[in-house]
Order: structure tokens, then sequence, then C-alpha cells
């Protein structure tokens, strides 16, 4: 055997190693990504559980939704909860008649999200992954039967919660959900429906 077919030798089995690297990596590039994506998607899907739950306080106070970041979050901050204790009418002799006797006052930020370790209120706003973009947040009015209902949506693209992740599969991923007519992202709520739905549920 001589030295050119040692070099041939050689170089075959690296374009075989490489070529099996090529393949190995086709296969796991979009596994990695669509692990990355479920990942991305559980914190964002929180955020907006967030969000969709700061607008139910807001609207049990103001009869509406909020399509403002700046005046949810004071809300969130100012705005006090009573806490009610229901006890027996002393005058009830059948024991089924109950008074509310409020014993204080809870902030509702503090009653939605005491639960949540190093929760700050004001990154209620911000997609998480984005570099600092905010969801894209509305409210308002529309009929139905006759009657004004009041509706709200917050919603992040895959392209603001996606960021950093391969460009290629993002576009393939949003275009997926276009040619379905499918919002390419995530959202809780509709401003032209009367659902608090988010579009993972």
């Amino acid at each position: 055997m001589n030295w050119k077919h040692i070099i041939i030798k050689i170089v075959l089995l690296v374009i075989i190693v490489f070529l099996g690297y090529l393949v190995i990596n086709s296969i796991r590039t979009p596994l990695r990504f669509t692990e990355d994506v479920k990942a991305r998607e559980k914190v964002v899907i929180q955020n907006l559980k967030d969000i969709r739950n700061s607008q139910q306080f807001y609207k049990q106070f103001n009869h509406r939704y909020m399509g403002d970041f700046d005046t949810l979050i004071d809300f969130l901050k100012i705005s006090e909860i009573p806490i009610v204790h229901k006890i027996p009418d002393p005058n009830d002799t059948t024991f089924t008649i109950t008074i509310n006797d409020t014993v204080g006052y809870v902030k509702v930020a503090d009653s939605l999200f005491r639960h949540r370790h190093n929760f700050s209120i004001d990154s209620l706003r911000y997609i998480p992954f984005s570099g600092g973009q905010e969801f894209k947040i509305g409210a308002g009015e529309i009929e139905r039967g006759g009657l004004k209902v009041s509706v709200f949506e917050a919603k992040a693209g895959y392209k603001q919660f996606l960021n950093g992740l391969d460009e290629q599969l993002i576009i393939n991923l949003i275009k997926e959900k276009k040619d379905i007519e499918r919002y390419p992202g995530l959202k809780v709520g509709s401003m032209t429906e009367p659902s608090t739905d988010g579009n993972w549920e």
C-alpha cells in the first residue's frame, strides 16, 4: 500500500465522519429547537396568565378591561381588596345567617402574586427572552346579542420570544401557523370575541 492510498483512505474517513456529523446535527437541531420553544412558551404563558388575572381584577373594580400597562400596573400597586370573615349572626337561632366582617385590606398585587418568589409587577409588561419588548395589549367593547361586552387581548409573537434561536426554524414555525390561520405566537383574550382563553388552552 502506497502513501496515495493511505491519504485517500484518510480523506474518505474524514468526509464520512463530517457527513455523519451533518446528518446527526440535522436531526438534533430541530429537536433542540422544539425543546427550547416549549421551555420559552411555558414562561410566556405564565406571564399571559398573570396579565389575564390582573385584567379580571381590574374589571371587578372598574367594570371594564384596561388597554394600557401603566394604568393596569398602577392599579395593582395601589388598589386594595377587603379581607372578609364570615361569622354567625348572634341573633339567628337557626345558625344559617352569617355576617360579613371586614378585618382588613390587602393590596391587589399581594393577593395575586404573594406566592411568586421574586416577582416584580413592573415586569408584567415585558415579553420574556425578547430583550425588553412589551406585550401588545388592547381593550375595548364589542356588541353581542344587543349588549356591549368588555374585551381585552394580550399577545407576543414568535419573533419576539424566540429571539436568538434558529432563524430559519422560526420562519418555518410562523409560516406553519399562518397557513392554518392561527396567530404566530401566544395570546390571551380576543378583541373580536368575548373570550379570555389563551390560544394554548
